[in-house]
């Protein structure tokens, strides 16, 4: 087909056209063309690296769902049926939770490497785009939702724009949040700057001391009122000043007298954290590194290590989160002799980034607890609601249909 340039930009009417630098000086019939409509002609000497932000952007937006599988041998061994987990995820629905915890917003910068230093050994980078993310406790009230639950998030943040931004998008996930708003703080935000799918730095602004006495007093208002009609209550802790341990000392007796289930996850930043603080827990999900800090036991196995943490706390289940390796639960109704363990191995295969593993496998065990599973099938749902959420960048909420399709 013999169709002039200017009459196929006419009819295809592109946004830009890239031609190379040599004909910048010369005459450009395209030019004309472009100029009727709005579009741009640019040149380029084929150097310059053009990333499109759509594409950068389906890293957050895509999860590969092939890279997931189910532990048929774990099922087996308890007899758990996927129709009985189905059921479980569709009860999820008849459950108010209430989350208690540290907001965080995780920001992703997504860059372009420029190369090192002259000057000095430095890498450098230009920034090409940036999406944000609500993070901490904000996603587990976010996730809850998505998985069908009414959710009422309980937190402290900085009057500032992060706080807009939490607020806004909080309500968009159906979560009903309760901020009470801090000037001597920021909310935290959570910077990673990434090139090419890995993490080149991460910088974290934020303010770890407690909340004043005065708003710790504010902070029980909000969470009597939230728990009022709530079947389930979450701590999800990271240790930013959120959770003093005398509101937490408060909080547990007040949730147990109505009734409540309780989970708590706390994780620790260096040697800061004890998950054992949290008295009485239906579920603890630590990492391996969390819970031998917390019992200050470096030498023991996994088993002992559980036992020792489910003593020091007396909670009654532990998750105990072993990264790349999978999880371990350490069960019982609360006798020592009937103390029982297992494992379910990592269910992704391929994961993209595991910074959301923990908030998932939380709040979807828990409610699953909560329904009235066993912890057998709480762990199940837990490991395949972290699964689903490492095969994807960022933190975006989990959804029921995600999870019903991985058990179809």
């Amino acid at each position: 087909m013999n169709e002039a340039v200017a009459d196929v930009i006419g009819r295809l009417r592109p946004d830009i056209v890239v031609k190379g630098k040599e004909h910048e000086s010369r005459f450009n019939p395209e030019l004309q063309a472009l100029e009727r409509y709005g579009g741009q002609l640019l040149f380029s000497s084929g150097e310059t690296v053009f990333s499109s932000v759509d594409l950068l952007r389906k890293e957050f937006a895509e999860t590969d769902y092939r890279s997931i599988s189910l532990p048929h041998d774990y099922l087996e061994r308890h007899n758990i049926g996927k129709a009985r987990l189905e059921a479980l995820l569709q009860q999820f629905a008849s459950i108010k939770v209430c989350v208690v915890g540290d907001l965080i917003v995780d920001e992703y910068i997504t860059c372009e490497p420029l190369g090192m230093s002259q000057e000095d050994p430095t890498i450098v980078v230009s920034p090409v785009d940036s999406t944000r993310f609500v993070g901490g406790a904000g996603i587990v009230a976010a996730h809850a939702a998505g998985l069908g639950a009414k959710a009422h998030f309980v937190s402290v943040s900085g009057a500032d724009a992060s706080r807009e931004f939490s607020q806004a998008h909080l309500a968009a996930a159906g979560v009903q949040a309760s901020l009470l708003a801090d000037d001597s703080r920021p909310t935290t935000l959570k910077q990673r700057f990434r090139c090419k799918g890995k993490t080149l730095l991460r910088v974290s602004h934020l303010h770890q001391g407690a909340i004043s006495t005065q708003l710790q007093a504010r902070f029980m208002e909000y969470i009597e009122e939230a728990s009022q009609s709530a079947n389930l209550l979450v701590f999800s802790d990271f240790n930013y000043g959120c959770l003093p341990q005398a509101m937490v000392e408060k909080i547990i007796p007040m949730a147990k007298a109505r009734g409540l289930m309780l989970a708590a996850d706390s994780q620790s930043s260096s040697q800061v954290g004890d998950i054992s603080r949290f008295k009485n827990m239906d579920l603890l999900t630590p990492t391996e590194r969390e819970a031998r800090i917390s019992t200050r036991n470096r030498e023991d196995g996994l088993v002992v290590l559980a036992e020792a943490l489910r003593q020091q706390s007396s909670a009654r289940n532990i998750l105990l989160k072993l990264g790349e390796e999978g999880l371990m639960i350490h069960a019982g109704n609360g006798t020592s002799p009937d103390w029982l363990t297992d494992r379910i191995g990592s269910l992704n295969s391929a994961p993209k980034d595991v910074a959301g593993a923990g908030d998932s496998l939380l709040i979807a065990s828990a409610l699953a607890l909560a329904c009235g599973g066993t912890i057998w099938e709480a762990a199940c749902l837990g490991s395949l609601a972290a699964a689903v959420q490492v095969g994807r960048v960022g933190n975006t909420p989990i959804r029921f249909e995600e999870i019903r399709q991985e058990l179809d």
